[in-house]
């Protein structure tokens, strides 16, 4: 078999399958660990439109949150820690030893940090200079509480 390099600018969804499919083949064999469960607890307005929620999905023993969104209405009423409550109360009875998320620096560390994550690390003026990513999580067996 000859193998060649090439630069696609615009992957199909197959093209990251192509890639995923071997990595995830691998990653089972070194774990044991078959795939992430995915779930979603959904904001919705009167007729039924999701307006916002936590994507999630947990694989091997922690949930990684991927999306939070609260509505700009919403905000400063409590329905964001809700939200986590309700992940991590999921993540507790599916065995999970903790939750871990990205968020950036103009959007919600300190909310999280709040809530008892902590910054394990921080990828400096990304996506542009003068901002940061920061990479947070809470391990149950730190933190009692729900």
């Amino acid at each position: 078999m000859t193998l060649r390099i090439e630069i696609k600018e615009a992957p199909l969804e197959a093209d990251y399958q192509a890639i995923l499919a071997p990595l995830s083949e691998y990653n089972q064999a070194q774990t044991g660990l078959a795939g992430a469960e995915k779930f979603a607890i959904l904001i919705k307005d009167e007729t039924g439109n999701t307006q916002g929620g936590l994507h999630a999905k947990i694989f091997g023993q922690w949930l990684f949150v991927e999306l939070l969104v609260v509505p700009e209405i919403a905000r400063g009423q409590g329905m964001g820690s809700k939200l986590m409550s309700m992940a991590q109360t999921l993540a507790r009875e599916k065995g999970c030893q903790g939750i871990w998320l990205d968020t950036f620096s103009f959007q919600a560390p300190d909310f999280y940090l709040r809530l008892g994550f902590s910054v394990f690390g921080e990828l400096k003026d990304y996506p542009i200079a003068g901002h940061n990513r920061f990479f947070m999580q809470k391990r149950f067996d730190m933190h009692r509480s729900a």
